[in-house]
Parts: C-alpha cells; sequence; structure tokens
C-alpha cells in the first residue's frame, strides 16, 4: 500500500518527519518497505504564464511562446498543439533538471532561440497527469514563479508500507492516519476534508427509481423520504449484502479532475480517468470504501438486487472479458442483468462514458470472505476486491457516497442534494474485550492499567467498563468497527505491546537454564541428504506447498491415482495455488520451465526435501503427511562443449539415488515399474529391503515424450522422488574382520531372458551357489561384467557374465572345493531354465 505523505497531511497533524513516522510505523508491524520521492530530481522549474503564441517563420509545425515567468518575458518554442495564450504551464529555465535527471539548455530553432521549455507532466515525471498530449496546462490561480515542488503534490513523499491481511484498515490515508494518532499521542486528528463545506440543501430524487425492500427477514432499511414514483426496488436477498447505498448526480459534465487529484492518483498507482471515475477512486483511497459509479441511462431497469449468482451465468467485466459464475458469487443486477461482480468489478455496459449525465453512485459492504473467493477463483484482483477481501469498515459506505458526490459537485459542477437510498441487512456488532492486569503482566511483563487504557483509546477503542475480579483488575474496550481484528484479550495485549515497543521489554533470565535441544531426526536424516546431494552437484529447490488443481492433468494421473485427488483449500490464496500438492515433481517441473522460458541453457540439477499431503480415509482427519525427497536432472539445451560429451542418463542418476541411500546404510533394487508421467522402459521402482520385509520408497523415471513435449523441453528430463520417513533410523554399518586366507574365483557365462532383471538373475546365482554350498556358504560376492546381445544370440535373450569370488573363513580353497560348488550351481542354474555357456 502506497502512503501520500502530501495526502497524510489533510488527515492528521503530525509533527514528524516521513523517516521518522515510518521507523515507527515498522516498528509496530506495520512494515515500510521504503521511502521514494519521485520528483525528487527536479529542480529549478517554475509556472509562467503564456503571454503570446505565434507561429515559427521556418517550421510550420512550432510554435513560438513569450512566457512570463515573474523574472522577464523568455521565448519558448513548442510543437505542443494544446496551447492558447492565458495558460499557466510549467516552466524549465536552461540550467534546470528535470524529473529524469536531464538538465536543460537554451537550444535554437532555425533562428529562434529557445531559452528551457515548457513542460509535459510525461518531463515531470506521471505522464499519466497529461489530459491530452502536449504541454501540462495549470489551474489558472497558480502564481507565476511559484517552485513546482511546491504545487498540487509535485514533491510528494511516498511510503509504501506491506500491510498485514489482518489491517485491512490501514489500506487507506485515513487509516494510516487513525493508526499514526495511535503511535503519536501528540498528534491531531483532521476534520475531514467535505465536512465544513456539505451543504445543508436535500432535494427529492427526480429520477423514476423504487423503493427500498430488503427481502431478508429482520433487515432494518435507513429509509429516507420516498421517492416521487414508485418503480422497482433495491433488494439485498443474498446475506453477503451488508449494506447497499445509492447516491444520485444529475447535470453531470465529464471531464478532467483537477491537476493536483490526477498527480496524487498517479503517485498512488491509479491511472487518472475523468472527473467522475476519479471521484471514486479517490474516495477509495483516501477512506478505504471501493465505490462505484453507473450511468443510470445505461441500467437494464430502475431497480438494483445484490443475489447469489446463478451455476454458469455470466458477466462480462469493465476489462472486457467474459467471466462464468457460480452460486459462492454475489452478482450486482438491474432488471435480472447482471451489472456488477459485487466487490471485484463493475460490468461493461453501465460504466461512465463522455456523455453520461446521470450518475447513481453505489457504495456498499460485501462479505470478505465472498468476495475473497470470488476474487481468487477468477483470478481477478481489483483495488476494490483487495479491500473487501480484507474487510472494509462497514459504517463507512454511506460516508463515502457523501464524500464523492462532494466531490462531483465541486469537480464538474453536479447536482448532488438528493436523499440517498439504502438498504442494509444484519451487521456484525464490535463486542466488548476484557483485558486483565494478570495477563497483561504475564505476556508483556507490564501491567499498568491505567496507561494500558490510554494507549488502547488513541488507538480508537472505547473503555466502556471497569472493574475488579479475583486475578485482579480488569477493563473492558469496545474496538471500532473499522477493526474486527480486534477479538481477544490477546489483540488488546498485541496493541499495547506494538505502542510501548518489543525492544523496551525487560530483560528476565529463565528460572531454569535450557536444556540441550533435540532437533529430531526428520530434521537429521533432511540435512544429511542435502550434504549427500550437493556434493554431487545438486541444488536445493524450495517451492509451494500448493499447487493448480489442473497439475493432475500435466502429469497425466488417473483419477484411481492417490496423488490425482488432492486436498484443496477452503480459502486459497490464487486459483494457481488450490491444492496442496501430492508428489515434490511439479513444482520442479514448474522451476525448469520457467528457468528454460527465461534463457537457462545449461544442465540442471535441483532436489527438494519437502512434505506431501495424501487423502487417507483410515489416517485421522481423512489424510496423512509425508516427507519426501526428489529430484530433476535436466541435460541442457546447448551440449556444444570443447571436451568429451558426458551427459546425464537414467543410470547416472540412478547412482545419484545410490548415493543417497549408502549415506543411511541401505541398498536398493531397482524394479522395473511404471509412473502414469514416465518413460516406458525407463521408470524403476526403488525398493529397499528391512529385514525381512522389502519397501517400496519410491521411483525413478525419465519423463515421457509426451509430456516433455507438452512442456517444451528438448532434452530428455529424469526425476526421482523417495519417503524419507523409513530412512531416519541409518542402518549401522556391521564390522566383519577380513579373511587371511585368498579367494577363489570363477566366471559364469549365460543366456538369460530379457524379461529378466540383472538383480534378478545375481539372486538366482547366489541362491543356486548358497544351495550347492550347505550350511557354509563360501560365496562372497557376484559382480556382472560382460553383456552382449545382437549377432548369435536367439531373440528374446541375452548374454550375461558374471564374475564369481568364494572365499573360506578358515581355511584356503581348494581347486576341487570351488569346482564342486560352482558346478553344482550351474546345473542348479541350467534347471531353472538357464541356458550356460
Amino acid at each position: 500500500m502506497i502512503i501520500s505523505w502530501h495526502l497524510l497531511k489533510n488527515f492528521i497533524k503530525l509533527d514528524v518527519t516521513p523517516e521518522e513516522a515510518a521507523e515507527r510505523l515498522s516498528l509496530s508491524g506495520a512494515e515500510v518497505e521504503y521511502i521514494s520521492r519521485p520528483e525528487a530530481k527536479i529542480k529549478g522549474v517554475t509556472v509562467a504564464r503564456v503571454d503570446s503564441l505565434k507561429k515559427h517563420h521556418a517550421k510550420e509545425h512550432l510554435l513560438v511562446a513569450e512566457l512570463n515567468t515573474c523574472k522577464g518575458e523568455v521565448v519558448c518554442v513548442t510543437a505542443a498543439k494544446n496551447l492558447k495564450p492565458g495558460d499557466m504551464v510549467f516552466y524549465g529555465a536552461p540550467g534546470s533538471t528535470l524529473a529524469d535527471g536531464k538538465e536543460l539548455s537554451a537550444r535554437s530553432f532555425d533562428g529562434v532561440e529557445s531559452a528551457g521549455m515548457m513542460l509535459s507532466a510525461a518531463e515531470m515525471g506521471l505522464p499519466d497527469v497529461d489530459i491530452v498530449e502536449g504541454i501540462l496546462t495549470l489551474p489558472k490561480d497558480a502564481l507565476v514563479g511559484s517552485d513546482a515542488t511546491t504545487l498540487y503534490g509535485f514533491g510528494d513523499t511516498l511510503l509504501d508500507v506491506s500491510i498485514t491481511p489482518n489491517r485491512g484498515d490501514l489500506l487507506s490515508v485515513l487509516g494510516m492516519a487513525r493508526e499514526l494518532h495511535g503511535l503519536f499521542p501528540d498528534s491531531e486528528l483532521l476534520p475531514m476534508p467535505w465536512e465544513a463545506e456539505t451543504t445543508e440543501e436535500t432535494i427529492e430524487q427526480p429520477i423514476e427509481f423504487g423503493s427500498i425492500s430488503p427481502l431478508r427477514n429482520g433487515a432494518r432499511p435507513r429509509l429516507a423520504a420516498e421517492w416521487p414514483i414508485e418503480f422497482g426496488s433495491i433488494s439485498l436477498p443474498d446475506p453477503g449484502c451488508i449494506n447497499y447505498n445509492l447516491g444520485l448526480a444529475t447535470d453531470v459534465t465529464i471531464a478532467p479532475s483537477p491537476v493536483d487529484v490526477r498527480v496524487a492518483l498517479s503517485h498512488l498507482g491509479m491511472r487518472p480517468i475523468s472527473n467522475i471515475v476519479d471521484a471514486t477512486n479517490y474516495v477509495m483511497l483516501t477512506l478505504g470504501q471501493p465505490l462505484h459509479a453507473f450511468d443510470l441511462n445505461t441500467l437494464p431497469a430502475p431497480e438494483v438486487t445484490v443475489r447469489a449468482a446463478f451455476d454458469g451465468e455470466k458477466i462480462l467485466t469493465l476489462d472486457g472479458k467474459e467471466r462464468v459464475l457460480t452460486p459462492a458469487d454475489m452478482l450486482i443486477t438491474s432488471g435480472g442483468v447482471g451489472i456488477g461482480l459485487a466487490g471485484v468489478m463493475g460490468g461493461s455496459q453501465t460504466g461512465i462514458a463522455d456523455d453520461t449525465k446521470i450518475v447513481l453512485l453505489e457504495g456498499a459492504n460485501f462479505s470478505a470472505r465472498r468476495v475473497g473467493h470470488t476474487s481468487r477463483r477468477l483470478g481477478l484482483t481489483s483495488e476494490a476486491s483487495f479491500r473487501y477481501a480484507r474487510g472494509v469498515d462497514p459504517t463507512l459506505a454511506e460516508t463515502g457516497v457523501d464524500y464523492a458526490l462532494y466531490l462531483m459537485r465541486v469537480w464538474s459542477g453536479a447536482k448532488v442534494g438528493y436523499r440517498k437510498k439504502s438498504a442494509v441487512n444484519a451487521a456484525p456488532e464490535p463486542k466488548p474485550v476484557s483485558l486483565t492486569k494478570k495477563k497483561l503482566d504475564t505476556i508483556l511483563l507490564w501491567s499498568d492499567m491505567d496507561e494500558s487504557a490510554k494507549i488502547l483509546e488513541g488507538f480508537g477503542l472505547k473503555r466502556v467498563s471497569q472493574s475488579v475480579s479475583q486475578d485482579g483488575p480488569v477493563m473492558s474496550f469496545t474496538p471500532p468497527t473499522w477493526r474486527p481484528d480486534i477479538t481477544i484479550e490477546e489483540d488488546l495485549i498485541e496493541e499495547i505491546g506494538r505502542f510501548r515497543g518489543y525492544n523496551d521489554a525487560p530483560d528476565i533470565l529463565p528460572g531454569v537454564l535450557p536444556r540441550r535441544a533435540d532437533i529430531g531426526a526428520e530434521t537429521v536424516l533432511a540435512g544429511a541428504l542435502r550434504g549427500v546431494a550437493i556434493a554431487r552437484g545438486y541444488v536445493e529447490a524450495i517451492t509451494y506447498s500448493f499447487l493448480p488443481e489442473r497439475f493432475t492433468d500435466a502429469l497425466h494421473l488417473p483419477h484411481d491415482d492417490i496423488r490425482a485427488n488432492p486436498l484443496t483449500l477452503a480459502n486459497p490464496i490464487s486459483q494457481d495455488w488450490m491444492a496442496m500438492r501430492t508428489t515434490l515433481i511439479p513444482g520442479l517441473l514448474a522451476g525448469l520451465k520457467e528457468s528454460l522460458s527465461s534463457g537457462w541453457r545449461e544442465p540442471v540439477r535441483i532436489f527438494e526435501v519437502g512434505r506431501i499431503f495424501l487423502r487417507d480415509p483410515h489416517a485421522k482427519n481423512g489424510h496423512r503427511e509425508e516427507d519426501a525427497m526428489a529430484g530433476l536432472v535436466f541435460g541442457g539445451i546447448d551440449p556444444r562443449t570443447p571436451w568429451k560429451e558426458t551427459r546425464d542418463d537414467f543410470l547416472s542418476v540412478k547412482g545419484d539415488v545410490e548415493a543417497f541411500l549408502a549415506s543411511r546404510g541401505q541398498a536398493a533394487d531397482f524394479v522395473s515399474g511404471t509412473q502414469p508421467f514416465g518413460h516406458t522402459g525407463q521408470t524403476a521402482d526403488i525398493v529397499v529391503s528391512f529385514g525381512e520385509e522389502k519397501k517400496k520408497l519410491g521411483f525413478l523415471a525419465r519423463l515421457s515424450p509426451a509430456i516433455e513435449r507438452e512442456m517444451d523441453f528438448t532434452e530428455p528430463v529424469y526425476v526421482f522422488e523417495i519417503f524419507l520417513a523409513p530412512l531416519e533410523t541409518p542402518k549401522k554399518p556391521v564390522y566383519s574382520p577380513a579373511s587371511q586366507f585368498p579367494a577363489a574365483f570363477r566366471d559364469i557365462s549365460m543366456l538369460a531372458p530379457l524379461s529378466r532383471t540383472n538383480d534378478e538373475v545375481i539372486a538366482d546365482i547366489r541362491a543356486a551357489v548358497n544351495k550347492s554350498s550347505g550350511a557354509k556358504s563360501l560365496l562372497e560376492s557376484v559382480r556382472l561384467f560382460d553383456v552382449y546381445s545382437g549377432k548369435g544370440i536367439p531373440e528374446g535373450l541375452r548374454s550375461l557374465a558374471f564374475a564369481v569370488t568364494y572365499r573360506a573363513k578358515e581355511k584356503t580353497l581348494q581347486d576341487e572345493d570351488v569346482d564342486g560348488i560352482h558346478n553344482a550351481a550351474r546345473d542348479t542354474l541350467t534347471q531353472k531354465g538357464y541356458s550356460m555357456r
């Protein structure tokens, strides 16, 4: 939220610098991220009056202006077509500096010396302030010779404040003034700018617009005098609309808003449009109340209803996009036709146009939850929805309408003295919150109740009672309507604490010295795996736990896959963060895709240690959480190198996974498997033995070519994911003394079916040797050293050669000892179906 120091001074008398205010705000919880002065480089620019204009003698597209600068007459040459004699402009003399730091000088245009230049709003640093292309013209009462940085908000100081979601009241200049008043007790809140000038005149609205008829039981509409003709109604059948107010402005003349308003809006990040639209935006930024202006002549009917949208109902919003709605969305309708998404954005057909003469001004209060849901679901964030979703003072709507109508009268000459039409539903009332001396002292180590009352009253709370209980003095305070975040005693104590400052809390040693902490097995495991991953060239990535619901489609997950049914958030941040991740892979893929789209061409090796969330009807709360580690390897899109090319492949990534498991004392079997997103033939299940039990810990796969094409990956992508819980307790190595007797070596060569993996063949060899050895197995190791398939090998088979090592612990083996066992093992393997060679 950007706060204008220039506007702030209209709401509070505060004898501190912006830097001092920023420090106090930051220490109290509203962090000021930076302070800027957009026009700080402007030097020497003053107000001048155009006394005369004539065409350049040699260049028809140029004009020669004589300016009164209060220091004498000067001549300026310009190509601007929007000037006339008598206009007031900003003038930069030779030697003056513009907003971008450019220094001006005199310049000759075919014999006409131009002393400096007249300035546009863009040259003053705010291009949106310009009404038409050309020179920025100023009000007629501008004083010739005045410094530009002292006028109309030029030279303003802006504070960019980070507002927490519970403090929607700070999203306005008025809200920030109240906050600063609480933090600086010597400050003084000033009367609202319009209070001294509001008119006593009230006239009946001449437009045929019906009475008010809220449809909810118990609603108490605040009715003014009846309109002359009963025609339609303002109806609030949806309880999500807390109140709805309509003001009327007639005889409207659409024109630009005043210069200082356009400057203020530009500083605060909004583009000036017209005096009517700018009035609504200005009120929203200063008071915090979103408003919307309708052109009465474009309403489908003289009535307004706020209701839940029908499923599949559509509306074309002001941004020109068609929105498909659900019953969870609130729709503002007229004659049954949608004219606005409540609290989010107005409809395109009823907006203010250049020929608008009669304006209906909407000021309402909507449910923060409902507006936030619609905004996130549609991915449609507006200044209004940003405020409504964080809570707007329900009593502010009428005030906002009054202020905007006042501005329309001043800026456009509109007639605005008509009674407002209003309808209300039940609004939440602030409830008293008690503060006890005992809890105040327990949390803040400070217990001055009288001083606490002064602090809270400075923030707008009202003391309603004071008593003494068995726990000591008790005071009750009613929060103001703009502070719905204050509901419990701890909230009161937080207000007191942030005023006093936590840096000033007394230093008290704990009664018992802390014991040595245990960081836990999960943290130790994660740290160990991180170390191995980094040593093998991986870089750690940290991705969000939230994913778009469509991530299951991107991975081609079938509906019966547990990962295809994620838990969804009741209050998601946005459409892209609606589901809890069921695997870490999508986050890594998204990171790779973003890196490549930004120009990255080199290899990528990333990993993440994080938590996934899976539905489980047998678990508490219907879901379980699992810690996992995932990795992604991509060879890069520019493989050129002056050295021999060495690129990662399935086997190299398999070696990485083996290293991770080896760091925990485990060895894995990689069994041919399938994954919906995996390449057929390059996907393996990672199986680890824990005693007699074998557990599948995860998978290793190359992405299927189809997914690689969908994600625009031009090179193979390898991914793996392993569950960490079974690895929390490392398997300790068992010491076995080396035998002092030599080993005996034999080879076994065979034809094996392609359907059997090397590990399965090795397991068969071990079983055959152990069977032949009897009780004392002499087998020490079996190692594959040759694989051949092709010419001379029958189809469906491959030739494998293994080195077999025999060793006895108590003697040197003789050839006859080994040959007997080895030949018997060969016979066993032959019986098992292998063709021995």
